[in-house]
């Protein structure tokens, strides 16, 4: 009896807590088989048993660490050349507290590492197998921090802008090949990616803290809707559609042969 899929395998990255393996219960779900990805191998194989079991779907563990070349080479490489792959979701990340400059550098270039050049590249890997198959999606898990960076960090806000900006491009070169891709806008979500980086998460208004499980649902409903961006805290779409709107008002003035008259000053 053949074993194969129709939906395919979701590959999750940050998938052993958190978002991460919300995705990876939701998935299974709906039916997906998982390829599991984090670096807490322990926490990855219970995740994978327990949703083998419960949705008898094929649930697969490699563990990495996203940060480190070779073990992000490894996952891309797995990511371009399995055809069973059908859907990334690239929610590896990790977040930092305090003012830039008194930043401990190795952490932001950890955070560099992993927020932005291991999802650029298994972005890029997946866009060339999934394009490849006319089939697939990607899902970059941004932060409502890319609209509103003073909120947060500068440099976690930094990387969480590169990742709405490199969706919406991304979207425009594979769209066309019958992709479809995703990015997740959350606010504040109760994880441990808080507490991680030094936040005190009890000084934070409850009411501004959404519970992961409503974070993700929210999200998958925004995927059904074929949505390019999903926020999912923002009671009205025509709000971001007015942000949209602004955004493209400014296009036709972004790039003229010569200064615009207010930074022209006559010698007196």
């Amino acid at each position: 009896m053949s074993t194969h899929n129709e939906k395919g395998t979701a590959l999750i990255t940050g998938a052993s807590s958190g978002i991460g393996a919300t995705y990876a219960e939701r998935m299974a779900r709906r039916g997906y088989d998982l390829l599991l990805v984090a670096r807490d191998l322990p926490r990855l194989q219970t995740l994978s048993a327990r949703l083998s079991a419960e949705f008898g779907v094929k649930a697969e563990v490699m563990q990495a660490d996203l940060t480190d070349k070779a073990d992000l080479q490894a996952v891309t490489l797995r990511l371009r050349n399995d055809k069973a792959i059908s859907v990334l979701i690239n929610n590896a990340g990790m977040a930092m507290n305090g003012q830039l400059a008194e930043t401990d550098l190795d952490t932001v270039d950890r955070m560099i590492l992993l927020n932005v050049v291991s999802l650029t590249h298994l972005s890029s890997a997946a866009a060339a197998n999934f394009g490849a198959a006319g089939r697939g999606a990607i899902i970059n898990i941004a932060s409502i921090v890319a609209l509103a960076p003073e909120m947060f960090n500068a440099v976690y806000s930094a990387t969480k802008a590169y990742v709405l900006s490199l969706t919406q491009t991304l979207n425009g070169e594979v769209k066309p090949l019958g992709l479809q891709v995703q990015a997740v806008l959350p606010g504040l979500t109760r994880t441990e990616i808080w507490e991680r980086s030094g936040m005190d998460g009890s000084k934070v208004p409850p009411n501004i803290v959404m519970e992961v499980g409503e974070m993700v649902d929210a999200a998958l409903a925004g995927f059904d809707q074929g949505e390019l961006i999903t926020i999912p805290s923002l009671p009205d779409a025509a709000d971001w559609q007015g942000f949209v709107g602004a955004r493209a008002k400014l296009g036709p003035n972004l790039s003229h042969s010569s200064a615009a008259a207010r930074y022209k000053h006559t010698d007196t």
